[in-house]
């Protein structure tokens, strides 16, 4: 299967899928984790994931399309019709999977912030609040975050006193997609605090 790897442009998007179908493991890593890696990192940085790694977001992206549907027991890969190239269709998917995700942290975010305006008020004032707290508790609390991601963003914005344009450019995300997390990151912080009844 080397030429295969090395020829991956030579193969077509009908080859491909059934490469991909067959569970093909040296096609699989070829297409979907090298060829297409560039399309999976734009819209890794261009959109909210709650993925750490574009790695983690090509696997999440992969099981996706690849798992079957439990009503119609056929999976997205299975469905595709090759009206448009295999690689437009995969940035359609990933796309939109990174829309349905974010509908749904907003849901939840809105809910969560409907039953708690203090987290708002608590939130912005986070620069005063954490000089409050001994340097040891404070990296405590930020070791119990469980998204490293988030924990870095903090870490930046609120221990370092980087401004948010600095803190989005050190982390390699748009403004759009820091403003998205940094919300999540302050929520996870003070979920923190919570717990160890500093708040």
């Amino acid at each position: 299967m080397p030429s295969a790897i090395s020829n991956i442009s030579s193969l077509s998007d009908r080859e491909i899928v059934a490469a991909l179908l067959a569970r093909d493991r040296a096609i699989t890593e070829a297409y979907f984790y090298r060829k297409c890696y560039p399309l999976f990192k734009s819209c890794f940085d261009k959109y909210y994931t709650d993925c750490e790694t574009c790695l983690e977001f090509i696997n999440e992206i992969y099981l996706y399309i690849m798992l079957p549907n439990p009503q119609t027991h056929q999976s997205y890969m299975e469905r595709f019709s090759f009206r448009c190239t295999l690689t437009g269709w995969l940035r359609i998917v990933a796309e939109s999977y990174c829309h349905q995700l974010f509908r749904k942290r907003g849901e939840i975010i809105q809910e969560s912030l409907d039953d708690a305006d203090r987290f708002t008020e608590l939130a912005d004032s986070l620069p005063i609040e954490h000089s409050n707290f001994a340097g040891e508790d404070l990296q405590h609390v930020l070791a119990m975050m469980p998204n490293v991601r988030y924990r870095e963003l903090i870490q930046l914005r609120y221990v370092d006193n980087y401004t948010n344009e600095q803190t989005a450019a050190k982390l390699g995300m748009t403004m759009d997609n820091y403003y998205n997390k940094h919300l999540l990151a302050k929520k996870q912080f003070i979920t923190a605090l919570k717990k160890e009844g500093l708040v």
